[in-house]
Formats: C-alpha cells, structure tokens, sequence
C-alpha cells in the first residue's frame, strides 16, 4: 500500500471487461499463479453472451420454434394448435435462465478464488499500467483489454430520440409487439426478425444492401430470403434510411427504396446493423493504445496493442465477434502477458452458425 499515490494496489494483471474474455484471461492467470483484478462496467459480469446475447437469444429462438411447429406440421392427420398465453412469464423464465447461468458459470467460479478480484466500476487508465476505478489506483505490468462491443447506432435523423431497440432491450420486452421493422439483414437481425414473427409479430426487414446476408453467396442468401418470406416477413432491399420519427402509433421511417421514396411504419424500431468495439471513454490515449477507424483496437497475432504491457482480447479487437473466440483470446493474452508465451492465434479453421430455420453454418 502506497498512502502517497491514493491507495495504490498492484496485482500482477489488470482485466478491464467482465465478459468471456476477460474471465478466460482471469482463469488462466488463477492457474498461472498470477493474482487478477477484473475491473467490470456496464453489462453484469458474464458480458454479452449471457446476459444480452446468446442466452437469451437462443432461448427465445427456441420457444418461437415450438410455437412454430404446432402451427406448421407436414404430416396428415395430426392437428395441432399452439398460442402464447403469457409473454410476459416467457421473458420471465428467459431472464431467471439467464440469472441463473450468470450465477453458477461465473460469479460461483471465482467467488472462492484468492487470487481473482472482481471490482465493478469504470476503469480509466492513467497511463500504460495504472487504471484508476472507483476513486482508486491499481498498477500493474500487464493490463488485457477486454471490454467487449454494443450494438452499433448509426447517425439517422431522429433515430436516437425514436425509442428504438437493440438486441439488448428487445429481449426485455414484456408485451408482444403488433409489428416490428428490423433495421439491417445479417444474422442478428435476421435471427430476432424471425423469432418475433413466429410469435405473431407483423416483422418487416429493411436491408441496405442487395439482398440479406451480402457477405454469404447468392445461392445461400436467396435460399434463405424464400424461407423467411414464406412465413410472412417482408424483406425490402436497397433501402436507404432517411429518418425516423416516433408518433404515437408508434416508429415512421422515411427511406428511399431503389431511388424512390417510401415510408414505413411499425409499433416498434428494432436497430440491428451489427457492433462495435467498446473502446471510447477508458483512456486509451493516455496509455498510448492506438486504435482502428471502427474503434477496433490495434492488435498484432500475439495479441499486443501498441503500448508496451498491454494486450487486447475479445470483440474490442474487431471481428470474429463470438463468444468462444472471446474466451480463446482471453486465455491467449493471459497466457503471453503472463507466461513470456509468443503463442499466435489461429483462426484457419473457425466455424460460425446463424440460428435462423433453417440454419446456416460454415468453417
């Protein structure tokens, strides 16, 4: 303890994040023998996957699923009729679930740890190995930054005073929409497209580009689109969005659809147009951490960032942005700030599924 540089702590590594990669990074200096502090913010401890990501997202995809299937049987003679009678109790068990996992796959983990401390507070660096958080100093030689993304806002006139959702407030909704736009059409919007609508929302996908899912062959995108439409989404491309205005009926937008004007309007405004590194307000600038122009941070394959000592792991990284991508990079930082490891990381053969029915995966 140091009275004369307010109340300095100095453990071997710093973690700011409290998602999957900063928790693979803590386990991985627990087994080390390094001691950790794991400086958490915004989201609770377990960060997007858990809390506002694929937890809650796969599980409402699911019960959409049996709804669906009493709905559409191919075989005769089987009649079947299925209705949501509380979605209110439904977003309740999601959100006791996901309490639950936030529990026992992390909090219980590291509960009894002598050498993990979780802190929640905003860490700010003060320069290349002290991070300020709660009024307190904490030094050390190595720091991963693992603070994960959030949903991307774009700048659209009146968007940000339209009540708009994200994929995190969608799923903390306690009434089921009459109708939905969704904003976007790659995997999250496509994924929370199709589960509202087959719990009887009027789902409409407006998608900048082409054609949904731009960056997969046309074969796969078009095949795709055939399904979701059969189930009565719309799906409008070539859109682009020139306001949003909320009304009491709920969300007007204004667009340009192929050149030509057209207005489209829904209960509610759901923005899925993909995530971004959270990197803003930590200060990066004063530990010398350089960063990308989408605010990814600059990392080499060893996971380094431009200043000596500090490392990058997770979403805040840029793409992949999944959750076991997170924790690979998580255990990988810890391991080369730690363990004077030069291990790269190899992504030559790295799967990715879209949750959509039907599916779509690859490697």
């Amino acid at each position: 303890m140091d009275c004369c540089n307010n109340a300095t702590e100095r453990p071997d590594l710093i973690i700011l994040g409290g998602g999957s990669a900063a928790f693979s990074a803590a386990l991985k200096a627990e087994e080390l023998g390094a001691e950790a502090v794991i400086i958490n913010d915004g989201l609770p401890m377990g960060g997007t996957c858990v809390n506002v990501g694929c937890v809650p997202s796969k599980t409402l995809i699911r019960a959409a699923d049996a709804l669906h299937k009493t709905k559409r049987n191919p075989f005769n003679g089987i009649g079947l009729t299925g209705k949501i009678t509380d979605f209110k109790a439904m977003i309740a068990q999601k959100k006791e679930l996901v309490e639950g996992l936030r529990q026992a796959k992390y909090l219980d983990v590291i509960k009894d740890s002598p050498n993990i401390t979780l802190m929640e507070g905003h860490g700010i660096f003060v320069d290349s190995n002290t991070v300020s958080v709660n009024g307190k100093n904490l030094q050390a030689g190595r720091v991963i930054i693992a603070t994960g993304s959030s949903p991307h806002i774009p700048p659209i006139h009146g968007l940000e005073n339209s009540g708009h959702l994200t994929s995190q407030t969608l799923f903390e909704l306690e009434e089921l929409p009459e109708s939905l736009i969704v904003l976007g059409g790659r995997v999250i919007a496509l994924e929370c497209a199709q589960m509202f609508a087959r719990f009887g929302t009027k789902v409409t996908i407006l998608q900048r580009s082409s054609r949904i899912l731009p960056t997969e062959t046309e074969d796969v995108s078009r095949e795709l689109a055939k399904h979701i439409e059969s189930e009565g989404i719309r799906i409008v491309t070539d859109v682009r969005i020139e306001s949003v205005k909320r009304e009491d009926s709920g969300v007007k937008i204004s667009a340009l659809v192929g050149g030509a004007p057209e207005s489209f309007s829904a209960e509610h405004l759901l923005t899925a147009l993909g995530r971004r590194p959270n990197s803003d307000g930590i200060g990066l600038e004063n530990a010398g951490v350089k960063t990308a122009g989408d605010g990814s941070l600059l990392v080499d394959e060893e996971l380094r960032t431009t200043s000596d000592g500090i490392y990058g792991a997770g979403d805040v990284t840029g793409e992949p942005m999944y959750v076991y991508t997170a924790a690979y990079e998580g255990k990988l930082a810890a391991e080369n700030a730690l363990g004077g490891s030069s291990n790269k990381r190899d992504y030559t053969a790295l799967p990715w599924v879209i949750f959509t029915d039907p599916q779509i995966a690859g490697v």
